[in-house]
C-alpha cells in the first residue's frame, strides 16, 4: 500500500518530478535523463500502469484521494496530497485533471525489433508540435497501425502534452527512433515494407489508386506541420502518396491527414 503523504511546502524536494511542467525546454532535458514522464488525469495514469509502466509516485488533489484509491492501496509509490493551489504552485499552472503521476520510462525497443512482426508502420520526420505527435499515436492506434518509428529530431511521445492528447495512446502503439535520417529508412526497405510518402504534391498518386490496403508490408512516412516531409525524405520513398482534396483546399493538418491516411493503408485488413 503506498503512503499518503500530505505536502504543504511547494519547495519540498519530493515533488521535484512535478516543478515546472509548463516549461517545455527544461522537461525536454530532465525527463529522458532522468528516465520519467508525467501521466496527466485518471484515465491516462491508469492506462499508463496497465501498460506496465512503474510509478514513481502520485501529486493528487485532496477530492481525487478517492478515486484513485485502488490505485493507492495497489502500488507502493508514494502520494502526495496537495491543494489545488499549490499544485499550481509546483506545476506553473491549473491541474484542470487534478491527479498527476510520475512514471518510470522503459528502454526503447531498436526500429529492427519492431519491424520483425510490424505491416503496417508509421514512419515521422521532424513532427516537433507534441499536440500532432500525441493525435497521430491515438490515430494510430485506433486505426490499426502496428508501430512507429521516428526520425531523430522528432518530438518525444511521452511528454505531458503528447501523452494527454493521446489520452494514453502512446503506451498501447510501439515505437522506437532511427538512429539515422534518412538514412535509417534502408533498414525499413530491407524489412519488405514500401515506403510511402505523404505529400499533398500533384505528382503523388491519390492513395485510392496507390491502394495501399492491399500491399503486403507498408510505411506510411509524415512530416511536420507545415513543412511536410524534406526533399532528402521524398527522394528516399518508394511512391508519393496524396489524400484527393475538394473545394480549393490544398492540405489538412498532419493530424487530420495521418487519420485519413491510416484508414486507407488498414482498410480491408483481417480484424485481430
Amino acid at each position: 500500500m503506498a503512503d499518503l503523504i500530505t505536502v504543504e511546502n511547494p519547495d519540498d524536494p519530493r515533488l521535484r518530478d512535478y516543478t515546472g511542467l509548463t516549461d517545455v525546454e527544461l522537461r525536454r532535458k530532465r525527463e529522458p535523463v532522468e528516465g520519467l514522464f508525467i501521466a496527466e488525469g485518471e484515465k491516462v495514469i491508469r492506462r499508463a500502469k496497465d501498460a506496465g509502466y512503474e510509478m514513481r509516485s502520485m501529486l493528487l488533489s485532496a477530492k481525487w484521494v478517492d478515486v484513485m484509491r485502488d490505485v493507492i492501496d495497489e502500488l507502493p509509490a508514494p502520494v502526495y496530497a496537495v491543494s489545488p493551489e499549490l499544485a499550481e504552485q509546483v506545476t506553473g499552472y491549473h491541474v484542470h485533471r487534478g491527479a498527476l503521476a510520475s512514471m518510470q520510462r522503459k528502454p526503447l525497443p531498436t526500429a529492427e525489433e519492431l519491424l520483425r512482426s510490424a505491416r503496417r508502420v508509421v514512419v515521422m520526420e521532424a513532427v516537433n508540435d507534441h499536440t500532432n505527435i500525441g493525435a497521430i499515436f491515438r490515430s494510430a492506434a485506433a486505426l490499426g497501425m502496428d508501430a512507429v518509428l521516428l526520425s531523430p529530431d522528432c518530438a518525444d511521445p511521452l511528454y505531458r502534452r503528447s501523452v494527454k492528447v493521446s489520452m494514453g495512446a502512446v503506451f498501447s502503439v510501439p515505437y522506437a527512433r532511427l538512429e539515422t535520417w534518412p538514412k535509417g529508412l534502408e533498414s525499413v526497405r530491407e524489412a519488405g515494407f514500401n515506403l510511402l510518402a505523404l505529400t499533398p504534391d500533384e505528382k503523388a498518386r491519390s492513395l485510392d489508386d496507390a491502394a495501399p490496403h492491399r500491399m503486403d508490408r507498408v510505411a506510411l512516412m509524415l512530416g511536420a506541420e507545415g513543412d511536410g516531409l524534406s526533399t532528402q525524405a521524398l527522394m528516399a520513398a518508394d511512391e508519393w502518396v496524396r489524400i484527393p482534396m475538394a473545394h480549393g483546399v490544398d492540405s489538412l493538418n498532419v493530424g487530420a491527414a495521418a487519420a485519413v491516411a491510416f484508414y486507407a493503408v488498414a482498410t480491408g485488413r483481417p480484424a485481430n
